[in-house]
């Protein structure tokens, strides 16, 4: 068991005038002991994970999630706990439980695998053989009475899709296969991680008919040295993903610690409460970390009884995965805001400690006395401010929704032995590979760190503004 923090006040001695000298000294302290002694980030993770589970954007499980964090942020004592709706989707999706894949001869293999979300489903189990896919229509003709209940094998390079790409033309032979009854097509992974995605744009009478699935490589592999000996391959899938007629309300989750001398000016703490859904994930890493390090701030700086200067915000953000949206819409519904926002932080970088930020110049000594508390008290997870000659614009997280209009975001740099990209997206994101010594960490650094800047004597310090565009333009 580790032992207990102690108390040794070296708070009370930073130098008056600095951030952390705007700031309660006991208050830090009494921040620092909750949150590396009685830390409760786990137990919500473990929840999240293992009472929920994934949550796409439109999921039951999402809405599941968002009144969870609503009660739980209730019950730490924040106030100003709501769900902020921010959009619809025009379907909904729901994975469920029964999720099943392999093939039962000549060999029996149980596969790794995925469907993309908001993607069709089976009608109970479906058995069938597996038929290479013909690229020609001459080889059609050669295996068309085999195709009907078949599982399509499909060998031949996909066409790469990005966001908001037009589906591409099937030719003529493909259009074939899709008319002779086939069960549906498996592709195969790259590797031995299968990733999932998908597109939300979809209606309601033009739903999607087709059964797609990806194994891991080494299943595809199976597949084909089977097809390969001659022998019938068999292959069953049971998918039961079921769609959900919308309008479907999407909320952000939003609590507040508010400001004792100056409420209307905030400090931003955040992550996005959404994650893809694939067979075997349980959103843990993309972004269960990140929202339970938010919501365990939360529960510390209110054990604390911290009285922060601005008011301190909590954000769980939702339909990051499909484009920043909960966080875009967030911007929008808040302008009037913007420019009394000191900081909106956002940590979505997997399972690894909080390691700093960058930023310009002008914030550099203000963020570098904002993580002092969490740097003095876990040395042995160096953390750094780097600087660099602009804010970024755009990045992968919610942070680039409030670098746009000139809010200073921040991603944190995630440092330590964690291996995100074994994670993201993939069927391996679950609890079991969440480090509890850097969420520990984590949390009480986004405490601590939200704290300092709450209390500091003005606002970070801001680049210039990114310039509009120019009338009748789009961005």
């Amino acid at each position: 068991m580790r032992s207990r923090f102690p108390v040794i006040g070296f708070f009370l001695v930073i130098a008056a005038g600095s951030a952390i000298g705007q700031a309660d000294p006991a208050t830090i302290e009494k921040i620092v002991d909750e949150g590396k002694n009685r830390n409760q980030v786990v137990q919500h993770l473990t929840y999240l994970t293992k009472k929920i589970g994934p949550r796409l954007t439109s999921s039951p499980q999402l809405q599941k999630a968002c009144e969870w964090t609503e009660r739980k942020f209730k019950e730490f004592g924040c106030q100003n706990v709501h769900l902020e709706q921010w959009g619809v989707f025009p379907v909904g999706f729901d994975r469920g439980k029964k999720q099943i894949g392999r093939m039962i001869a000549p060999d029996k293999v149980d596969f790794q695998f995925t469907t993309s979300s908001w993607s069709p489903g089976t009608r109970g189990l479906v058995r069938g053989l597996a038929i290479k896919e013909p690229e020609s229509m001459e080889e059609f003709s050669k295996v068309k009475d085999k195709l009907k209940g078949a599982w399509v094998i499909v060998t031949k390079a996909r066409q790469v899709r990005r966001r908001g790409d037009p589906p591409p033309v099937p030719t003529e032979t493909e259009t074939a296969i899709s008319g002779a009854g086939i069960a549906g097509r498996v592709f195969g992974s790259t590797n031995d991680l299968v990733i999932t995605s998908g597109l939300y744009k979809i209606e309601w009478g033009k739903l999607p008919t087709e059964v797609r699935v990806m194994v891991r490589k080494k299943d595809m592999d199976a597949i084909l040295a089977g097809i390969s000996s001659g022998k019938d391959v068999t292959l069953e899938f049971n998918l039961e993903n079921k769609f959900i007629k919308g309008p479907r309300p999407i909320y952000n989750v939003v609590a507040e610690i508010p400001g004792t001398e100056k409420p209307d000016e905030i400090v931003i703490i955040g992550g996005h409460l959404d994650s893809w859904d694939g067979p075997g994930s349980e959103g843990a890493q993309d972004n269960g970390t990140g929202t339970m390090v938010a919501l365990e701030a939360a529960r510390i700086l209110c054990k604390a009884e911290a009285k922060p200067k601005r008011t301190i915000r909590f954000i769980l953000f939702t339909g990051e995965e499909q484009g920043l949206l909960g966080s875009i819409e967030y911007v929008k519904q808040h302008t009037s805001e913007t420019d009394k926002i000191s900081a909106a932080f956002v940590d979505d970088g997997g399972t690894n400690y909080e390691g700093g930020v960058s930023c310009i110049a002008s914030m550099e000594s203000m963020l570098k006395e904002a993580i002092e508390p969490a740097s003095k008290a876990f040395p042995e997870m160096p953390m750094s401010i780097g600087v660099v000659a602009a804010m970024r614009q755009g990045g992968g997280s919610d942070h680039a929704s409030f670098n746009a209009v000139g809010v200073p975001g921040f991603f944190w740099s995630e440092l330590g032995r964690g291996n995100y990209g074994f994670v993201h997206h993939t069927q391996n994101d679950r609890l079991e590979t969440a480090i509890p010594e850097y969420l520990v960490q984590s949390s009480t650094n986004s405490a601590a760190a939200a704290y300092v800047l709450a209390c500091s004597p003005t606002l970070l310090p801001r680049a210039p503004k990114p310039p509009a565009p120019p009338s009748g333009s789009s961005q």
